[in-house]
């Protein structure tokens, strides 16, 4: 029997416009109607909140609490990263959505880089992301769900190979496992070239596919499905959509 696993970077509800590339238009319900349509079992969410000027986090989350109400059937978690004063207005924030139980939720602060860089005539720094984990049970066997957004270095001039200390903070809670089943879903945010599918593949994971452009602004793979030894993947495939700039991975597993 296998499971369905979707991680989709949701722009906070942004949809894609050919004509408009940074809408003022939100469609969370858009996003839930697209998600339903996948039919998974767990979704691994990346920006679901709007990033403010100042750093402002809204709370309750607006985006997340709406999609708890119209992804009925599903156990959920959210965290906002750490704030930054500077922060852009774009996306951020994590949740995952599972059919069965979440539990052993856990974050790690994945540091900024500390630099700094000019957007829309302002002095900004980059921001700390965050790794979330929590737990479930399928067929009476724990699986371990990460989910991750990682710093964009390339958008700033610069790469993950020059900065690797958020991804490597991941790689270590990926060796902290031992041989539980774990998939590590979210947007790397990896330009091509930049070596983090390799150091995962070190640590005994492997991506699901880094072939398909998963991000309409570039012609990047940022979007993974990571999975270790005890899981097998059935099938898998990127959705497209235009309810978000990414695109949505989709993979099924079996455990071994």
């Amino acid at each position: 029997m296998s499971f369905r696993v979707v991680t989709f970077n949701m722009q906070n509800g942004q949809p894609w416009l050919e004509n408009d590339p940074f809408p003022s238009v939100v469609n969370v319900d858009g996003v839930a109607t697209f998600l339903k349509g996948l039919n998974p079992d767990i979704v691994c969410l990346q920006e679901v909140e709007r990033g403010h000027d100042g750093g402002m986090q809204v709370d309750p989350p607006p985006h997340y609490m709406r999609l708890k109400e119209l992804l009925t059937g599903y156990d959920s978690v959210f965290s906002y990263p750490l704030k930054n004063d500077t922060e852009l207005p774009f996306g951020l924030g994590l949740a995952v959505f599972s059919r069965t139980k979440l539990t052993d939720f856990h974050k790690t602060d994945l540091p900024s880089a500390q630099l700094e860089f000019i957007f829309e005539g302002k002095k900004r720094r980059t921001s700390s992301r965050l790794l979330l984990e929590v737990s479930t049970t399928l067929e009476g066997r724990t699986l371990r769900i990460l989910n991750t957004h990682l710093q964009a270095f390339f958008m700033i001039g610069d790469s993950s190979d020059a900065h690797p200390e958020q991804r490597s903070i991941v790689e270590s809670r990926l060796r902290a496992v031992g041989g539980e089943p774990l998939i590590l879903a979210g947007d790397m945010n990896s330009a091509p070239g930049e070596s983090i599918v390799r150091q995962f593949e070190n640590a005994g994971f492997r991506t699901v596919q880094n072939e398909e452009i998963t991000w309409r602004r570039m012609p990047f793979v940022t979007d993974h499905l990571f999975f270790n030894a005890p899981l097998r993947p059935v099938s898998h495939r990127v959705e497209k959509t235009d309810v978000s700039d990414h695109h949505a991975v989709v993979a099924d597993f079996e455990f071994l």
